[in-house]
């Protein structure tokens, strides 16, 4: 279902609407994260209920089908930055600890592998454009050229998963602000990070890069299972397909990058052993930083790989200035029938709040690829810490008033 499967009378209509996950954060609740050690867990377990109650709320009332709890659980600030990402996985993973320096790489590729990513690596658009994201006064939301972390995680035992009290006040959360605005757990979505994207950290146990992605392929498991035996459908957030292509000096050949991401793709599949394609959405995208994205992969080159995950749902930038033009590769395929294409039609890169006759012209490329009952508007990527609050609730309102235009 992706999220809403069933026609009622609150959904009847052609083009069913939804977010990537991330949404602002009230000042409440990062005040309460910024005192978390000091109030202690089990205190800050009951403060993020009210805010997901209200994100629900907000949601509906807008008119986004498919809602989710703003990330609310997985907060550490309101900033998008590495933190994010590493605060997850330590709610998550076992068999982690803080390095203070650099001493590990990334578990190097297995046998015949070419590609394998230090855990800050400059990215090729980061070199390309170095005078503009060195420079604070540049308008470049995310400057990290460069820039060297102080503490990082690194794997130093087997790779266990530790999230069962994180992952179950997740589901408890959103199914409490659910009820209460009488919305079924068949319209709301709970994001989840990747094997691929889990293991870009740094790594002094397993013995190469397919280990370590195995390995947080069985982690996940347990956590994508969680969700979806709740009825809610897990939405996979894998950056690491497209993105890592950014990251590799130099320029790797596509064949070498295609057969790199194939590992992540199998990883993603074995993970999803078991359980319904139709609750699971796979995220692609291109990386949230605000930059010139010169160096992006096309989606052409990856687009059937993407394709083999065993998820009904693909969500993917299609707002995107650097990507847009992309929604002809979608009529230029064979889209499998059982696949649902869930296009962003506001993008989280900009500040100028699209008009709904823009966002409705996007999404009719899309159901004239494969039909009505086939699309589900979104955003790009996630909205919250890469616009500011005001202006990310107008964009969401923007997409359903476009999506309701769409005849």
């Amino acid at each position: 279902c992706v999220g809403g499967g069933r026609t009622t009378e609150r959904t009847v209509r052609a083009i069913r609407t939804t977010h990537v996950g991330s949404l602002p954060r009230p000042k409440e609740l990062l005040d309460a994260n910024a005192r978390r050690a000091e109030i202690g867990e089990d205190e800050f377990a009951r403060i993020p209920q009210d805010s997901v109650d209200e994100v629900v709320r907000r949601q509906h009332a807008i008119g986004i089908d498919v809602v989710n709890d703003g990330e609310y659980g997985h907060i550490m600030t309101e900033s998008v930055d590495y933190g994010a990402w590493w605060f997850y996985s330590f709610s998550r993973f076992g068999g982690l600890e803080l390095t203070t320096d650099q001493r590990f790489d990334m578990a190097p590729p297995a046998a015949g592998g070419k590609i394998a990513l230090a855990p800050f690596s400059n990215r090729r658009d980061w070199e390309r454009f170095a005078d503009a994201y060195s420079d604070p006064d540049s308008g470049i939301h995310v400057a990290r050229q460069g820039r060297k972390a102080s503490t990082f995680p690194t794997i130093v035992a087997p790779l266990t998963y530790i999230g069962q009290d994180a992952v179950q006040r997740d589901i408890d959360g959103l199914k409490k602000a659910l009820a209460e605005n009488k919305l079924d757990p068949a319209d709301a979505f709970v994001a989840s990070l990747s094997p691929g994207s889990a293991a870009r950290i740094s790594n002094a146990y397993y013995d190469n890069d397919v280990e370590v992605v195995e390995a947080c392929a069985e982690v996940l498991h347990e956590e994508y299972k969680a969700l979806t035996d709740a009825g809610l459908t897990v939405q996979i957030d894998d950056p690491s397909i497209a993105e890592a292509w950014d990251q590799v000096n130099p320029e790797p050949t596509v064949e070498d990058y295609r057969d790199y991401i194939q590992v992540r793709i199998d990883a993603v599949n074995k993970a999803l052993e078991g359980i319904p394609e139709d609750l699971v959405r796979f995220h692609v995208c291109w990386g949230s930083w605000h930059g010139p994205h010169t160096t992006d992969i096309p989606l052409a080159d990856i687009v059937d790989k993407v394709l083999q995950v065993r998820a009904r749902g693909i969500t993917f930038e299609a707002a995107n200035a650097r990507h847009e033009h992309e929604w002809t590769v979608w009529h230029e395929i064979d889209v499998p029938e059982d696949k649902v294409l869930i296009p962003g039609v506001v993008g989280h890169s900009t500040n100028v709040v699209e008009h709904p006759e823009l966002v409705a012209q996007r999404i009719r490329h899309f159901v004239d690829a494969v039909g009505p009952d086939r699309v589900i508007a979104s955003t790009d990527c996630g909205l919250g810490g890469r616009v500011y609050p005001s202006i990310a609730w107008a964009k969401l309102e923007s997409l359903a008033t476009g999506a309701r235009l769409v005849g």
